[in-house]
């Protein structure tokens, strides 16, 4: 069970966690974000030090610190619970104000960064003790690593899980941090891509458990983005491609490398919301029955990059080519179109674009469109489901297309819209292609 930034980050909703997670009949194990609000405080001291502004950075510190010294103070009633929180947060701010004191590098960076995560989950684990629950607090960095590449080691994660697990036979409920981990230098550092999602996924895999609960503040993943579409609802069911189609493109609730642990080992996903633990949320699994159009999600920040070249024409090797240099540059590409003589891919880092553009001109003139959107149209066997694509491009005739991909994926139709036409293409959609 993972419970996100804002399921812990006011008193009375960590007291609410405690409730759902006593209520399992099975071993739990817990995954806890930072207090929402806390990650980019810790970011903030951060750029402060990295810009030798230590006032600025002392302020920051000061200013974490009172919010804490509140929020411990409702969360706990008794004296020996305030005791150790107060001795919680001696430890972690100590740490932070010693950095005032030293010259700051990248590893102090990532340290402060595990700041949150490990405020939260001892803060948390003193209150199951204050209210007589009894757990084990597993440290992440004891068991949670990730290679060269950054990538998660799921076998080494699972070993050094169980043999952690296997010393407590008798407890049936554990807390561990999200995010945080150790790099293959033995360095603290993070997942950066999914966040606690991806430590919950990881270790449901690890320890092949029932199902991975993703505790939210919202009932599930909608069937269109609800901060700017009228009349969403949440989707009851989802496969894996589904789902991870979905987050890929810009659904929120869920970062797409989240997906791939459970998937892998077959562990269903279940979002679902802190705030109304009885909302059905969403089940994300191996196997789903029902075809058509499910969702729709955009993805923002597109550019789009077109080469356009007359050797293109029956070119041996071209495109390797053209995909060597975001290869060299680790960009990756998120749709692609070509032509006889043209071929047109998007990107979301910019990191390395105009470098990227240069090494390009080699092989042609290159044009770069910025402020693009990604409007992704997401379903089981959507591409061969009657009518599905006549509906979602007559919904979308009265807006300018720049790039479509349909074919890649049987889940999915990416359309490439300039960004300003992003909320209009996904109202024209919910109207165009689900039945109310």
């Amino acid at each position: 069970m993972k419970f996100g930034g804002t399921s812990v980050g006011r008193p009375e909703r960590m007291h609410q966690v405690k409730d759902l997670i006593t209520g399992s009949t099975e071993p739990t194990l817990v995954v806890l974000s930072a207090l929402s609000g806390t990650t980019n405080a810790l970011v903030g001291i951060g750029e402060a030090l990295a810009a030798a502004d230590k006032v600025l950075a002392k302020e920051r510190i000061d200013s974490l610190h009172s919010h804490y010294l509140k929020f411990y103070l409702e969360l706990l009633k008794s004296p020996a619970a305030r005791t150790k929180a107060e001795e919680i947060l001696k430890e972690h701010f100590e740490f932070l104000n010693i950095l005032l004191k030293i010259s700051f590098n990248e590893a102090i960076q990532r340290d402060i960064l595990t700041q949150g995560e490990l405020l939260s989950t001892k803060l948390f684990h003193t209150l199951l003790e204050e209210l007589g629950v009894s757990s084990v607090l597993l440290p992440a960095l004891d068991f949670m690593s990730i290679d060269e590449n950054s990538e998660p080691e799921l076998g080494k994660i699972s070993e050094r899980l169980k043999a952690q697990l296997s010393q407590h036979p008798n407890q049936h409920l554990f807390i561990t941090q999200g995010y945080i981990c150790k790099n293959h230098r033995g360095e603290v550092d993070n997942l950066k891509r999914g966040g606690s999602d991806y430590t919950a996924s990881l270790v449901a895999a690890a320890v092949q458990a029932s199902v991975c609960e993703i505790w939210t503040d919202i009932d599930g993943m909608h069937n269109n983005d609800p901060r700017v579409v009228d009349r969403t609802r949440p989707i009851a069911e989802l496969s894996f491609d589904e789902a991870a189609e979905l987050a890929y493109f810009g659904a929120k609730i869920l970062h797409p490398a989240s997906i791939w642990p459970a998937q892998l080992h077959n562990v269903p996903v279940r979002l679902l919301n802190t705030m109304d633990p009885a909302a059905v949320g969403t089940l994300i699994k191996a196997d789903v029955v029902e075809t058509g159009v499910k969702a729709i999600a955009a993805k923002d920040g597109i550019t789009a990059i077109n080469i356009k070249s007359s050797r293109m024409l029956l070119a041996y090797g071209f495109l390797r080519r053209i995909f060597e240099v975001f290869e060299a540059f680790k960009t990756p590409i998120d749709m692609i179109t070509t032509s006889e003589v043209a071929v047109s891919v998007t990107i979301d880092d910019l990191s390395h674009l105009d470098q990227i553009v240069e090494e390009l001109r080699r092989f042609g003139t290159v044009e770069v469109d910025p402020n693009q959107a990604i409007i992704c149209v997401v379903g089981n066997q959507v591409a061969e489901t009657k009518g599905s694509i006549s509906a979602v491009m007559d919904s979308l005739v009265d807006i300018p297309i720049r790039m479509v991909s349909f074919g890649g994926s049987k889940h999915n139709v990416s359309i490439l819209v300039d960004a300003k036409y992003k909320v209009q293409a996904l109202k024209s959609l919910n109207e165009g292609v689900f039945s109310w």
